[in-house]
């Protein structure tokens, strides 16, 4: 094989194996959240009248998320 070839495949496979170990260790992440308050309550209201959740876990996500807008 041609040594440049070689070396340029060689750099590739490095660099591509290398760019997929930058998500271990203490990362931090930001989570964006497109819906409304009233979207949220609304889904939040949904869970509890399922059956999907406590009155008490209920309330207190209800509280959270209220504090989340304030």
């Amino acid at each position: 094989m041609n040594k440049p070839i070689a070396v340029f495949l060689l750099s590739s496979v490095l660099m591509f194996g290398l760019s997929a170990c930058g998500g271990g260790g203490a990362t931090s992440s930001t989570q964006v959240s497109t819906q409304t308050l009233g979207q949220e309550l609304s889904d939040l209201k949904k869970a509890y009248d399922s059956g999907a959740m406590s009155e008490k876990e209920y309330e207190s996500a209800k509280k959270t998320l209220l504090k989340k807008y304030n």
